[in-house]
C-alpha cells in the first residue's frame, strides 16, 4: 500500500463530553459519527471539533481527548495498533478543554537551600538548610523568621492560624507560636514567633511531617514514625539531659554538643511522643494521614515498602513491597490511589484497599529521585511532582506520560528541586530547592 493510501485510510469516531459548559456542547446535527484520517493526533482532532463548535465558541479552543478514560497521546492509528484493535470499530472520543502549559510568574530568593514548603491562603511557609523557618507573603517579603533548630530544616507544616510545626536534622520537631491565641490552649507566656515546645523522641533526622486537627505525624531516618499532639499539654514532659534523648555514650563529643544545645534551650518545654511506630527496617522518607479517615496513615521508606497504619491501635496493618526505595507519597482520595515517588525515577500508583499487592501502573518521565508530590486543588486526576533532576512535572493519572515539565527559571546550572505545592488561592505551582529560590508557575488554565 502506498504512503498516499495510508494517509487516506479512515477510522470512525464520535465526539462526546462530560463537561457541563454549554459552549462546548455539540448540537444534535453535529453529534454524529464521523470518518476521519487515522493519522490524526490531538491537534487535528481539536481542529475538527472547533469547526463543529464554531457557532458557540466564537474563538479557537484547544481540546484534549480520552478513549476509555485514557488520554490520547498518539495518532488514532498508533492507538489502535497499541491496543490491538481493528480500524473498523467506532472510537468514542471524550473531549475536554486542554491543559495549557504553566507559565513562569516569578521567584523569591532565600539565603540557603529550601527543603520544604507549605501553603495557607496567601502565606508561604518554608524550611531551609540554614536551620531557619520562614513565612512569606506573595510579594516575596519575609513576614517572620523562626530560629531555634540546631540543624537543617527538613519539614514544615501549618497547624492553624496560630501554630506551625517543623522537623529538623537535629532529630527534633518544634511547635511554634505564630500569633496570639484565643482558644482553650492559649499560652500567654510564650511570645509570638517563639518555640512553644521541643518535641523529642527520634534518634535521627526528622524528614517529613503531616498534620490533622489535633495530631502530628513525623517520619524519621531512625526507621520510626512519631505521633504527637498539636497541644503540648497532652504530651509527657521530657528530661532534656536524659541519656534517652541523646542516644550516645555519656562522655562522647556528640553528647557534649547536644547538652550545650539543651542548656541554650533550657527554659523551653520538652515533650515526648504519644507513640513511636516501629515496623520499617530502613529510614522512613514520608508519612501522610488518610484524607478520609484520620485514624489511618501511610508511610514509605528506603526499605522498599509502603505501610498502612492503624493509629487507634498503633499497628502496621498492611505492607506492600516494591523493588526500590520510596521517597515520597501522595493520596488521591477520589480515585482510591496512592502515588509514590521512587529512587528509580518513576512514580507508581497503588490501591491501598488491596492487601499486599503492588500495581504495575507506572508514570515515567523524571531522571532522578522523585522527592515531593502534591495534588491539584480541585482536579482529582492531576498532581505535580518534584525531583532531583531539577524539574517539576504535571501529571494526569489517565496518561503514563507527564503533561508538562517545569524547569528552574533562574538557575545557572542544574539544581535539585526538594519541595513542591499546588496553590489554589493563586492557581500556581510553587516549588523550591537547591537554587535557594521559591519559584511560581501560573496554572490558570488547568481545571
Amino acid at each position: 500500500m502506498s504512503e498516499q493510501d495510508n494517509k487516506l485510510r479512515q477510522v470512525k469516531i464520535k465526539f462526546f463530553t462530560k463537561d457541563e459548559d454549554e459552549n462546548i456542547q455539540l448540537n444534535a446535527s453535529s453529534d454524529q459519527a464521523l470518518f476521519v484520517p487515522e493519522t490524526l493526533k490531538r491537534y487535528g482532532l481539536s481542529e475538527i471539533l472547533n469547526h463543529l463548535l464554531q457557532a458557540s465558541l466564537g474563538s479557537t479552543v484547544p481540546f484534549d481527548f480520552l478513549i476509555n478514560g485514557e488520554i490520547l497521546r498518539t495518532s488514532l492509528k498508533e492507538y489502535l495498533i497499541n491496543k490491538g484493535l481493528s480500524s473498523e470499530i467506532l472510537l468514542n472520543l471524550e473531549y475536554k478543554k486542554a491543559v495549557l502549559p504553566p507559565s513562569y510568574l516569578n521567584s523569591f530568593n532565600n539565603d540557603d537551600w529550601i527543603s520544604s514548603l507549605d501553603l495557607q491562603n496567601q502565606n508561604i511557609l518554608s524550611g531551609s538548610y540554614d536551620g531557619i523557618v520562614r513565612t512569606w507573603d506573595m510579594s516575596g517579603n519575609i513576614k517572620k523568621q523562626y530560629q531555634g533548630h540546631h540543624g537543617a530544616i527538613k519539614a514544615v507544616k501549618y497547624i492553624s492560624d496560630t501554630r506551625i510545626v517543623s522537623g529538623s536534622l537535629d532529630r527534633t520537631l518544634r511547635l511554634w507560636k505564630t500569633a496570639a491565641e484565643t482558644n482553650s490552649i492559649e499560652d500567654d507566656n510564650t511570645e509570638e514567633g517563639k518555640t512553644l515546645a521541643i518535641l523529642e523522641g527520634h534518634d535521627a533526622a526528622v524528614v517529613s511531617i503531616d498534620v490533622n486537627d489535633n495530631r502530628i505525624l513525623s517520619a524519621s531516618h531512625d526507621n520510626s514514625i512519631g505521633i504527637w499532639s498539636t497541644n503540648y499539654k497532652e504530651m509527657n514532659i521530657v528530661d532534656s539531659l536524659s541519656k534517652q534523648n541523646y542516644g550516645e555514650a555519656k562522655g562522647s563529643t556528640q553528647t557534649q554538643k547536644r547538652r550545650k544545645m539543651a542548656d541554650k534551650d533550657g527554659s523551653t518545654r520538652r515533650r515526648a511522643p504519644l507513640a513511636l511506630l516501629e515496623s520499617h527496617r530502613a529510614p522512613v522518607e514520608d508519612i501522610i494521614f488518610d484524607k478520609n479517615d484520620s485514624s489511618v496513615a501511610y508511610s514509605v521508606s528506603q526499605d522498599h515498602t509502603i505501610k498502612t497504619w492503624d493509629l487507634v491501635t498503633n499497628r502496621c496493618i498492611d505492607t506492600k513491597t516494591t523493588s526500590y526505595s520510596l521517597m515520597s507519597i501522595l493520596q488521591l482520595p477520589e480515585l482510591n490511589l496512592l502515588a509514590c515517588g521512587s529512587s528509580v525515577r518513576h512514580i507508581t500508583l497503588h490501591d491501598p484497599r488491596t492487601t499486599s499487592k503492588i500495581t504495575n501502573e507506572q508514570l515515567n518521565g523524571h531522571k532522578n529521585f522523585v522527592v515531593s508530590l502534591d495534588r491539584h486543588p480541585t482536579n482529582p486526576n492531576m498532581f505535580v511532582s518534584a525531583s532531583h533532576d531539577s524539574t517539576c512535572k504535571i501529571w494526569d493519572v489517565r496518561s503514563n506520560k507527564p503533561l508538562y515539565t517545569i524547569t528552574r527559571e533562574n538557575s545557572v546550572e542544574d539544581n535539585k528541586v526538594f519541595a513542591v505545592k499546588w496553590s489554589q488561592s493563586i492557581n500556581a505551582v510553587v516549588s523550591a530547592g537547591e537554587d535557594k529560590q521559591i519559584q511560581f508557575n501560573k496554572t490558570e488554565n488547568i481545571i
